[in-house]
């Protein structure tokens, strides 16, 4: 015979106590979904929509023209760090490019681009021959692909003559998984040491890449010149190169 008919009372008791678990598990996804969404700082598809400037008209970070120490690698992650978005809950395929690129349209025709000075930056780094990598965990890696791809760095007026994002990236590391295994990659196929590599990032976990001796700079707002400047100074006083080298 069953459980149900050997011992009917049991029965009931345990299915009401499965179903209260299936219940409590669903609220707790759905409120898990509510604050993820409710933590953007940038609402998709109105008006703050953000876009990067010309780097031609956005002031370099300083820390490029004063003659001190620079590291070698300079990675970015992508998700509130390059843009203002999650790539993997936000952003819904199949993307269109627009005619400037400084934002990309999703199936909805919302507007997605870069933060203000990310041109500029981006710029500026490869203007100093320096390596330049993403280091990103979404759950969206051909998504987060296809929106650099369609995204510009506009250097002037003109977008034709202004680079793919995709272009101007060095190494992208674009992935699930801890933000350790994509440093490992960067060190394997660069040959350049940690100790030479810069991160942002806006989680605190990811702190984590400091175990292998790279200087991770938190950004709460997206990346800025002035974020730049506090994360070479940061890497300079933890390497101990605050003065001029031959």
């Amino acid at each position: 015979r069953s459980q149900a008919q050997l011992n009917p009372q049991s029965f009931k008791i345990q299915l009401k106590g499965r179903r209260a678990i299936l219940s409590f598990a669903g609220i707790i996804l759905a409120t898990i979904i509510m604050v993820r969404k409710a933590y953007k700082p940038v609402e998709t598809g109105d008006d703050t929509t953000t876009a990067t400037a010309l780097a031609s008209e956005v002031e370099a970070p300083s820390c490029f023209s004063d003659g001190l120490p620079l590291p070698q690698v300079m990675v970015f992650d992508l998700d509130y760090t390059l843009w203002p978005f999650w790539v993997d809950t936000h952003v819904t395929g199949p993307l269109k490019p627009t005619k400037d690129g400084l934002v990309v349209k999703d199936r909805y025709n919302d507007s997605y681009g870069f933060y203000p000075d990310v041109a500029a930056i981006l710029v500026a780094i490869k203007e100093k021959n320096l390596t330049l990598c993403a280091a990103s965990r979404t759950q969206a890696p051909e998504l987060a692909r296809e929106m650099l791809s369609y995204l510009h760095v506009p250097t002037s007026p003109s977008s034709s003559s202004s680079p793919k994002a995709l272009s101007v990236f060095d190494e992208l590391e674009i992935y699930p998984g801890d933000k350790k295994t994509h440093f490992s990659r960067i060190h394997k196929r660069t040959n350049i040491p940690y100790e030479e590599m810069l991160f942002f990032d806006d989680e605190s976990r990811n702190k984590n890449v400091e175990t292998l001796g790279v200087v991770m700079k938190l950004v709460r707002d997206g990346v800025s010149r002035k974020e730049v400047d506090a994360g070479v100074k940061l890497w300079r006083e933890r390497n101990h190169r605050m003065k001029k080298e031959d």
